[in-house]
């Protein structure tokens, strides 16, 4: 059985306005450091708030595990689904990231690569 760890929680902003608010407000309550990127802005390492709505009516929740390879087809085996189209791969054509087609409540689940679990 592959191993599973709570990555991060995405929370879908409007826009990048309410996303930098959102992200310096949980660095004000609770001192984590804000990271801006790309798409989203991380406060800490546990909550990533999107510049723009993505998966998820209301975000995501990115559940990390050492090999997404094998947790996929273990979850697979299992009777659950996943977007093919939102696969990501490490340069070495390994699979890093990747999203089941259901939502939970709300909540796009994503599995991530994280060796440290």
């Amino acid at each position: 059985m592959p191993k599973f760890a709570l990555a991060h929680v995405g929370i879908n902003a409007a826009n990048e306005a309410e996303a930098r608010k959102a992200a310096e407000l949980f660095g004000l309550l609770f001192g984590f450091e804000v990271k801006p990127g790309n798409s989203s802005i991380f406060a800490g390492a546990g909550i990533e708030v999107m510049k723009t709505p993505y998966k998820g009516k209301n975000g995501h929740i990115a559940i990390g595990t050492p090999d997404v390879a094998e947790a996929k087809a273990e979850l697979e085996s299992r009777g659950f689904a996943f977007d093919e189209s939102t696969a990501k791969y490490k340069a070495d054509s390994t699979l890093n990231a990747i999203y089941l087609t259901e939502e939970i409540c709300g909540f796009a689940v994503h599995l991530v690569g994280k060796k440290d679990i």
